[in-house]
């Protein structure tokens, strides 16, 4: 059920047009589990583009220190 309503949730975020403009981490972090997956990353093209380069320690998700060094 928690994997369902995390979904709707990116479903709904990423049909919405403010996600289109926004690049907060809070915004991002739709569990608010305090790290960016890649699926929660994915609605934002920028953020996917450096995903990989911005996740220093290699661990699949980003913080919000790794974040903030996005371009």
């Amino acid at each position: 059920m928690k994997t369902v309503n995390k979904t709707l949730a990116l479903i709904a975020l990423a049909s919405s047009s403010a996600v289109f403009a926004a690049t907060d981490f809070d915004t991002l972090d739709v569990d608010g589990d305090g790290v960016i997956s890649k699926s929660e990353a994915s609605v934002d093209a920028k953020i996917m583009s450096q995903f990989k380069t911005l996740d220093v320690d290699g661990d699949g998700v980003l913080t919000e220190t790794e974040f903030s060094a996005a371009e």
